[in-house]
């Protein structure tokens, strides 16, 4: 297959071969395009494709990021392929991931930077060449450094750690549009959870990437939802084959202290990375997947790759169905958009999408669980989660109305004060400028 076909149309082929074959569970879009043109083409899997359905929630899996790292790429080729053959074959695990769940497949984050590494071969291929975009950007140093933001604010009393803005001045820089393709993507979609597939080592590395003291190249930097990623890296590296086993042959670096995961910023720092950015920008959490040493393996040792990582990813698939999920709702049933739940003791709010639903990823415990929205009452639950949880949690909100004082009506007198319920306020308004008419009783 390298030899035969450009390797761009090979992976192009090889998704609309998937889809073909399942079309009622799959479907292929473009997230944008290249430098050089190219789509960039995802795959998705679900039992209603091309629409978000209330309550499920999106993952999205993202390969060559790194032109030359191939692994992730052809993994993730095969990764549809059995995602599809064994829906067919009546594989009830895979039918239960994919009915309940809505998968996003990017194979190659970088086509350009592969065509350039492929074109060169396994053998003679560098440890860099192909690595960045034709514009030679490494796209994961090319996202908006929300982290240094966060730092910087973390002297205020109330900073946050989500949904940070993209700063101004990050636009006069040059961003790939590789890069503004999938900042697009993850702002349009409500990602739950998601892994980066590289090669180079074998480890997990999860956020934060860039390190609290900005002169420390190594320095162990977590985010307040340092306990999930540590299970999310966890779920991966112990369902990898070899990944977390002390016996492992490593690529220089020494894991096995940790059985195969890290702090990313304990690891190495930098800036303008996109499990950062996903984290601080969104209600995703992405994990960093390396793979391996051999950042471009030979075509005799994929298939025995994919053999190693299967279970990792689909395991990874199934841990998106942790921790709680619901629906926040108004008084009249309907869904409140862009409600927050937030979670104590955790600095790290997440959001409603567009029908109100939310997922929060969180580990076994109890939770006090908040809900609020502008203009709407807030609700709290306490949430005991079991460590023998399979499945989220279902935890709904209802948020009452606030009556909000107009302008243009006066006082409510001091004996309306006990009477001031979110259902009520029309009703008193009514009496209070109009006194004389027959309104409702209180």
């Amino acid at each position: 297959l390298f030899d035969s076909l450009s390797f761009f149309t090979s992976i192009l082929l090889q998704q609309l071969n998937a889809q073909t074959k399942c079309s009622h569970i799959s479907h292929i879009y473009s997230i944008g395009r290249s430098t050089e043109g190219r789509d960039l083409l995802v795959i998705e899997f679900t039992n209603n494709p091309g629409q978000h359905e209330l309550l499920e929630p999106e993952i999205k899996l993202v390969g060559n990021m790194h032109g030359n790292e191939v692994l992730g790429r052809q993994l993730l080729i095969y990764l549809a392929q059995y995602l599809c053959s064994e829906y067919i074959l009546g594989n009830q695990r895979i039918q239960t991931i994919i009915n309940t769940t809505r998968i996003h497949i990017l194979a190659s984050m970088n086509p350009d930077g592969y065509e350039l590494a492929a074109s060169e071969g396994h053998l003679l291929n560098g440890w860099t060449n192909g690595r960045t975009n034709a514009q030679n950007i490494d796209l994961n140093r090319n996202f908006p450094d929300l982290t240094s933001v966060l730092y910087r604010n973390r002297r205020s009393r109330h900073y946050r750690t989500d949904h940070i803005p993209i700063p101004d001045a990050y636009w006069f820089g040059k961003v790939a549009p590789e890069t503004y393709a999938v900042m697009k993507w993850v702002r349009s979609l409500p990602f739950v959870q998601s892994a980066s597939l590289h090669g180079g080592d074998l480890v997990i590395s999860y956020p934060f990437d860039y390190s609290r003291h900005p002169l420390e190249e190594r320095m162990f930097s977590p985010t307040p939802d340092e306990q999930v990623f540590k299970q999310l890296a966890r779920t991966y590296a112990d369902a990898h084959a070899t990944m977390s086993n002390n016996d492992t042959e490593r690529c220089g670096a020494s894991f096995y202290r940790t059985r195969g995961i890290i702090n990313g910023a304990l690891w190495y720092s930098f800036a303008g990375g996109m499990s950062d950015f996903n984290y601080l920008h969104t209600n995703c959490l992405e994990i960093t997947v390396e793979l391996g040493c051999d950042k471009f393996p030979s075509e005799a040792e994929l298939y025995p790759e994919w053999k190693r990582n299967k279970e990792a990813l689909l395991s990874f698939l199934e841990s998106v169905h942790r921790g709680i999920k619901g629906i926040v709702k108004d008084g009249n049933g309907n869904g409140i958009k862009d409600a927050t739940i937030s979670i104590r003791g955790v600095r790290k709010d997440v959001t409603t999408a567009e029908d109100g639903d939310y997922w929060r990823l969180l580990n076994p415990g109890t939770h006090i669980v908040t809900a609020t929205a502008k203009g709407y009452s807030k609700v709290s639950k306490r949430v005991y989660l079991p460590h023998t949880m399979s499945k989220a949690g279902r935890v709904d909100f209802v948020l009452q109305k606030v009556c909000l004082q107009s302008p243009a009506v006066p006082s409510v007198p001091p004996s309306f004060k006990y009477y001031l319920l979110p259902h009520l306020c029309s009703n008193i308004f009514t009496h209070v400028l109009h006194p004389g008419s027959r309104g409702a009783r209180y």
